[in-house]
C-alpha cells in the first residue's frame, strides 16, 4: 500500500481546490480572479504532492522550456487582466508540458466502468486514439 504523508494530502487538496477554481472561472465567463486563485492553488498542490525540487525540475528541462514559457506567461497573462488570452496560451503550454502523460491517463480512463465504455464508441476511441498514440493497451 502507498503511503501518502499529511504534505501530500494538502497539496491534493491544494490542486483539488485549483481546478475547481479555474472550472469555475471559465464557467462564469473568464473571471480573472477565479482563475489567478485557481491557477496559485494549481501550483501550490503540485509543488505539495511532488516537491519543491522535483517540481522545479520538471518544469525547469531544456526541452520542456517552449511548454514551461507559455504556462507560465498564461499564467502571467491572465493575473495582468487578460484571461481569455491567458488560458489560450496556458493551455497550450499545459498540454506541452504534460503531453507525455496523456497515454497513462487515457488508458487508466479505459479501464473504468462507465467511461472505458464511452471512450470505446467508434467515434470516440479513433480520436482518442490518436491522442493515445501506439500505447494503447488491450482492454
Amino acid at each position: 500500500m502507498i503511503q501518502i504523508s499529511d504534505t501530500q494530502k494538502i497539496g491534493v487538496g491544494f490542486a483539488a481546490f485549483g481546478v475547481t477554481f479555474i472550472f469555475l472561472g471559465v464557467i462564469l465567463f473568464f473571471d480573472k480572479g477565479l482563475l489567478a486563485i485557481g491557477n496559485i492553488l494549481f501550483l501550490a498542490g503540485l509543488a505539495f504532492v511532488v516537491g519543491l525540487e522535483r517540481t522545479f525540475r520538471f518544469f525547469f528541462q531544456k526541452h520542456k522550456w517552449k511548454g514551461t514559457g507559455a504556462f507560465f506567461g498564461g499564467i502571467l497573462t491572465v493575473l495582468f487582466g487578460w484571461p481569455l488570452i491567458g488560458m489560450l496560451v496556458e493551455v497550450y503550454g499545459f498540454v506541452v508540458l504534460f503531453s507525455g502523460f496523456f497515454p497513462v491517463a487515457i488508458n487508466f480512463l479505459r479501464r473504468m466502468p462507465v467511461i472505458g465504455q464511452l471512450l470505446s464508441l467508434p467515434f470516440i476511441s479513433g480520436y482518442v486514439d490518436r491522442i493515445a498514440g501506439d500505447s494503447k493497451m488491450n482492454v
